[in-house]
């Protein structure tokens, strides 16, 4: 045995711990100014939603390079994605991670989907100052929920495609939707078909990696550095895109546009039967568990383009052996 593949083994037997970035009190200050507005961020009510993407914006100001609204029309009205980018100067395939802003009708959206908001504005605090091997660009999406869903008024049908057009190069996506609900009690889980209970279990205890059959590059090495980083648990599922559920989020449209896409979920209605309902509340959420999941996320942007020993590990013992 050679002294690489010893500190492998070392580094996986007595692996390090990843240091909490995300700060529980910023991600319960976001979920406040995001879901107890004077009324519902949903298509009908324009003010409340553009209260909450000025919200957003004035949050990526504080940290990005560079921050803007792109704004286009839906039946004579102007609607808005929050952009904010990080290594602008960095001449590589950018990295995209987003997140939707908006619900469906009149309920605050905790869960769905202001944790996945609060999750990418931790983000931008998190990743200001830092050395990045990629530019990185966070997306707070506008109209992802119905009646929109599935059109190409959706605020990530409208970010992708400007990529296209503008020939940007993507190096991939991940979807950050309903990040905040867990459960320990067991019969808590469910899911589109049964036999996934055997593999999956019955708790709704873990946080979700959603991957489409034939993932590029992106998508293994973002869910390798997520494992990697330990610090929730983690499953992880890989099916052709007809599978309920694969899809219902904004990576749906990157996919659309042949970029490598993924979501992180707490797996939605199959766990959290507060989805579209008026009990969809931040008092519901274990903000301890989703600041895991943003930590998570962080580690695996940070480390995207690094090589991953705990996996060379894995597969130098399972070699040997």
């Amino acid at each position: 045995m050679n002294i690489k593949t010893l500190s492998v083994i070392i580094f996986i037997l007595f692996p390090f711990t990843v240091k909490s970035q995300s700060s529980e009190e910023k991600i319960t200050e976001h979920l406040t100014a995001i879901t107890k507005t004077n009324g519902f961020r949903h298509y009908q009510n324009l003010p409340i939603l553009n209260e909450v993407a000025n919200y957003i914006h004035s949050v990526f100001s504080q940290y990005a390079d560079t921050t803007y609204f792109q704004t286009y029309k839906v039946n004579g009205e102007t609607y808005k994605n929050v952009v904010c980018r990080f290594g602008s100067d960095i001449k590589k395939p950018i990295l995209v991670a987003g997140a939707h802003y908006d619900v469906c009708g009149d309920q605050e959206g905790a869960d769905d989907n202001a944790s996945g908001v609060a999750g990418i504005l931790e983000l931008a605090r998190m990743l200001h100052g830092k050395t990045l091997s990629r530019p990185v660009e966070l997306v707070a999406y506008t109209l992802e929920e119905p009646p929109f869903f599935r059109t190409p008024q959706m605020g990530s049908y409208i970010h992708a495609e400007s990529l296209m057009k503008n020939n940007t190069p993507v190096y991939g996506m991940v979807a950050l939707e309903m990040i905040g609900y867990f459960s320990d009690e067991s019969g808590s889980q469910g899911y589109p078909i049964k036999p996934m209970k055997v593999i999956y279990g019955k708790t709704g205890n873990f946080i979700l990696l959603v991957k489409r059959s034939g993932y590029g590059e992106f998508v293994k090495n973002f869910s390798s550095w997520f494992d990697n980083a330990e610090t929730i648990k983690t499953r992880n599922i890989k099916s052709p895109a007809k599978l309920q559920g694969i899809d219902f989020s904004d990576h749906l449209n990157y996919w659309k546009m042949g970029y490598d896409a993924m979501m992180v979920t707490n797996t939605a209605f199959y766990r959290n039967k507060n989805y579209h309902q008026t009990t969809d509340t931040m008092e519901t959420l274990d903000i301890n568990r989703m600041s895991k999941v943003i930590d998570a996320v962080y580690h695996a942007i940070v480390n995207i383009d690094k090589s991953n020993n705990k996996e060379i590990g894995k597969k130098a013992i399972k070699k040997k052996g």
